[in-house]
């Protein structure tokens, strides 16, 4: 298993939200401090989506604090982009939630590699400032002491 280390900066990437929008990452990112929620298979969802419920208290305590998902998916798959990213936005009533998800199409492996994910089986979280230093991981759908971290790591910051 590689040692992880907060060292590990959020790598330049494009991305897309899902209202249309083409963003240029970490620097695009709204917040001081950005919750990244880095996602790599479908089946993914119901984990990122389990984060939300506590996250959404700590966006409105943090005012500097915004929230992300970001779907990273293999280059070769560009070709058919609009297709699946048509897919994701039809599928989510909230113009909030598309303005928040960001699809990233590039070398997966690589992005790995730079964020020193363990592994693309689950989701990685990140607490992420717009230079893309990262300064909390976690990995996997939401836990209390996981969601504690997060809180933790959220009031050093504070200060």
């Amino acid at each position: 298993m590689p040692v992880l280390s907060l060292a590990a900066v959020f790598p330049p990437l494009q991305a897309r939200n899902l209202n249309g929008r083409t963003l240029a990452l970490p620097a695009a990112f709204a917040g001081a401090r950005n919750v990244v929620i880095v996602a790599f298979r479908r089946a993914h969802q119901q984990l990122v989506d389990s984060w939300f419920p506590a996250l959404d208290p700590l966006l409105a305590t943090h005012p500097d604090l915004r929230a992300y998902e970001v779907p990273m998916l293999a280059s070769g798959y560009s070709l058919v982009r609009p297709f699946i990213d048509g897919g994701m936005a039809a599928a989510i009533p909230s113009p909030a939630v598309r303005e928040r998800t960001l699809t990233v199409y590039t070398h997966v492996t690589n992005v790995i590699a730079a964020l020193q994910i363990r592994s693309p089986e689950t989701i990685t979280i990140l607490l992420v400032d717009r230079s893309g230093q990262i300064s909390w991981r976690s990995e996997g759908g939401y836990a209390a002491d996981t969601g504690a971290g997060l809180t933790q790591a959220l009031a050093a910051g504070s200060g």
